[in-house]
């Protein structure tokens, strides 16, 4: 057996406890590094611990900022009267980019899933809750994934939102733009039907 010297082997364990990454991967990205310049190394060193010391989670929406509150909720330009629900983090990233919405959002840093043993304590659920009770949101808008443990939480939150007299939508699911209809799964479909709007 080959003897892997071990700060190699450390950091090929470390790589390969990131989600995604697989040994084969991991041993990849270190041998990558080795002959990477040195200066390479030390700037994602460096990175990688920026990302620690200088990101917050906002704690008005739950979402990862380098302020506290981050600039979405402190704009002005922000329609205050509607919140989006989402996963992640990167769920807003991805809303952000379309610059469609111009609301608030609200990151539940995951969804309900009792098999992994998650239920809604392990969620941002109740700083919803207590953001939706000052009576300036007019919409919440639940923009969790179109799996079982997303729709589970949406069905959740409407449930607990419905008394509040909140107006409570789902966005529009369905076939993505450049999909072919004999490929996608028979609730894509359906739901594409459903939600039609007119031409």
């Amino acid at each position: 057996m080959i003897n892997i010297p071990k700060p190699v082997a450390d950091l090929i364990a470390e790589f390969e406890k990131l989600p995604g990454i697989g040994p084969k991967s991991a041993q990849r990205l270190v041998y990558y590094l080795l002959h990477a310049p040195k200066e390479f190394a030390q700037s994602l060193s460096e990175t990688i611990i920026n990302l620690k010391e200088k990101t917050v989670i906002c704690e008005i929406c739950w979402n990862i900022s380098e302020s506290n509150p981050c600039s979405i909720c402190s704009s002005d330009k922000r329609d205050k009267s509607e919140i989006m629900v989402v996963e992640e983090p990167l769920d807003v990233l991805a809303l952000e980019k379309s610059q469609s919405y111009e609301g608030l959002y609200h990151v539940l840093h995951g969804a309900i899933a009792p098999l992994h043993n998650i239920g809604p304590d392990e969620l941002r659920i109740k700083e919803l809750l207590r953001r939706l009770r000052n009576g300036e949101v007019k919409e919440l808008i639940l923009a969790t994934n179109p799996n079982m443990e997303g729709e589970a939480t949406a069905m959740y939150i409407q449930r607990l939102v419905s008394p509040l007299g909140i107006k409570v939508t789902r966005i529009a699911r369905g076939l993505p733009v450049g999909a072919y209809l004999e490929y996608a799964d028979e609730i894509t479909l359906s739901r594409a039907i459903e939600g039609r709007s007119e031409f």
